[in-house]
């Protein structure tokens, strides 16, 4: 019981952090989205 326990707490630990991560990443690309946006406005 204490095995199994402990393999769904650690499951969950990678899987809060993976979407942490997922986030990050999507605010990352939005905010590179952003930038070309605002480059091509400005060179138009």
């Amino acid at each position: 019981m204490r095995k199994i326990f402990t393999c769904a707490a650690l499951a969950g630990a990678i899987l809060v952090s993976a979407c942490n991560t997922i986030e990050g990443v999507g605010r990352d690309v939005a905010s590179a989205g952003d930038t070309v946006a605002d480059a091509a406005d400005d060179n138009k």
